[in-house]
C-alpha cells in the first residue's frame, strides 16, 4: 500500500498508475483520500460497473403501483378541496 500527496501524484502520474496495477495506491488531498485502482476493463464493462448494488434508499422506496395509488389519492383530496370553495 502506498499513500501519496496529490502534488506528488500529479508530478509522477505514470509511476503511480503503473504501481496501481500491483498494489493499492491512495492519494491524499486535504481531508480526503482517494483510492487509485487498476480495473483493466473495457468501456462496456465500465458502464455496467456504474450501476451499484441497491442501498438503504432503494429498500425504503415504493413501487410504481404504490406511487400511482398515492398520487391518485392526493389528486382526489386536492379536487375535493377545490370543490368545497
Amino acid at each position: 500500500m502506498t499513500i501519496v500527496s496529490s502534488k506528488e501524484f500529479i508530478t509522477n502520474q505514470k509511476k503511480y498508475f503503473d504501481l496501481a496495477v500491483s498494489e493499492q495506491v491512495f492519494i491524499k488531498r486535504g481531508k480526503n483520500t482517494f483510492n487509485l485502482m487498476c480495473a483493466n476493463v473495457d468501456d462496456i464493462t465500465i458502464d455496467r460497473m456504474v450501476l451499484h448494488e441497491p442501498d438503504a434508499d432503494f429498500f425504503r422506496s415504493i413501487s410504481m403501483n404504490e406511487f400511482k395509488k398515492r398520487a391518485l389519492a392526493a389528486t382526489e383530496r386536492i379536487d375535493k378541496m377545490y370543490a368545497k370553495k
